[in-house]
């Protein structure tokens, strides 16, 4: 059984908790905050054991701190695993890695970038019911299902007080409407006012609900959480994206002031035009590329299997539609990609683990029009002008 209550307040004031330890400061809102997270969205249950990574950095370490309280206090077996700050192309810890093999329950990434890639599940792919995985992480979460998560990418306190305290109700009930209507759409369209006007195939695919219930075996997502996201059917996204929120690069985040306007044919980018933002995009998508290859040459990756990393930096990997209330465009992609009124569509892999690369690269989409084209030509909207129609 879990502590609440007086027990939980008697347990408190016994233990020098990792908050009063590290001497950060007493914020009863991240501690509640961290409850909402441990209690209702993993619903941690006592003897489980609880693997937060983190790193050395104070907005997100204290989060982690936090979440680390909390955990214990609810009768976790909690461990805090601290890494150097990862970029979009770094590897993981050895000592990261190697935390997955106590076969945990939980699993909680709270980084200032990333994670961090498994260098070991690169060269040999970690396989499950014929889906191969590059990362132990998506191995277990995905594949075998022996763990539930939540990853929290750039993550900052006042973020983490602010979003993740919702109407979980709400948000799942939303969440469940739109899975439905794209788990049985043939295609969707998206426009904008900006210019925006491309169709992507959605046969064979199922939405995903970012809806922060992370309380069963294979569940994960973000916190804080609110977006339902898909991954294209492979070579059928053909027209126009124009970026004009903000968007992903290999390091960091670009609030763009000049739209990208990306041209896709058969789900692979063919060109990107702008200004000084589309420079950058360009030059992390080849970086994307030239990490893959750098691999091959290092015999880290097979030249069959490079090829399909490059080549899938380019590819569209995700439409995802931002349904957190609280959530706003402030230059952080963890928080940007949850806000209402927008979508999202990223470069790179894709959540399916059929189209790997290196690099996912998330852009924002303002105020779209979105529909889908049901079984026997049947039109819905989704979304008129980034207003909810379902």
């Amino acid at each position: 059984m879990s502590l609440t209550g007086r027990s939980r307040e008697h347990f408190m004031e016994a233990m020098s908790t990792l908050c009063e330890a590290a001497s950060f400061e007493r914020d009863p809102e991240l501690a509640s905050a961290a409850d909402v997270a441990v209690r209702g969205s993993l619903r941690v249950q006592a003897g489980e054991k609880f693997l937060i990574i983190t790193n050395p950095e104070r907005e997100v370490l204290e989060v982690a701190s936090a979440l680390y309280d909390s955990a214990v206090a609810a009768g976790a077996r909690a461990t805090l695993v601290v890494q150097p700050i990862k970029a979009q192309m770094d590897d993981a810890e050895d000592a990261v890695i190697a935390a997955f093999d106590s076969q945990p329950d939980i699993v909680v990434s709270l980084s200032a970038e990333k994670l961090g890639k498994d260098s070991e599940g690169l060269r040999t792919p970690y396989e499950w019911d014929g889906v191969n995985y590059d990362h132990v992480f998506n191995y277990q979460l995905h594949g075998s299902k022996t763990l539930r998560a939540f990853w929290s990418p750039g993550i900052s306190r006042a973020m983490f007080k602010k979003t993740v305290p919702i109407d979980y109700e709400q948000l799942q009930e939303r969440c469940r409407r739109l899975k439905a209507v794209l788990d049985e759409a043939v295609s969707v369209r998206v426009t904008n006012a900006g210019g925006t006007d491309i169709v992507i195939g959605l046969r064979g695919r199922s939405a995903r609900c970012d809806d922060g219930d992370y309380s069963s075996p294979g569940s994960g997502g973000n916190l804080p959480a609110g977006e339902v996201f898909v991954s294209p059917e492979l070579g059928t996204a053909e027209g126009l994206i124009v970026f004009d929120g903000s968007i992903d690069e290999t390091a960091g985040v670009i609030l763009i002031a000049e739209p990208i306007r990306c041209r896709v044919e058969r789900g692979f980018v063919t060109s990107i035009e702008g200004g000084e933002e589309a420079a950058r995009l360009r030059r992390a998508l080849e970086a994307g590329a030239q990490g893959a290859r750098k691999l091959e040459a290092e015999g880290s990756l097979d030249r069959d299997k490079a090829a399909e990393y490059v080549r899938n930096a380019r590819s569209l990997g995700e439409l995802g539609i931002g349904l957190n209330p609280r959530a706003e465009i402030v230059g952080n992609m963890l928080e940007d990609e949850k806000a209402f009124h927008t979508c999202h569509f990223a470069l790179g892999a894709n959540y399916d683990e059929d189209a790997p690369a290196l690099i996912h690269l998330d852009g924002l989409v303002s105020r779209p029009t979105i529909s889908a084209t049901m079984p026997g030509g049947k039109e819905k909207i989704i979304e008129r002008e980034g207003e909810l129609a379902i």
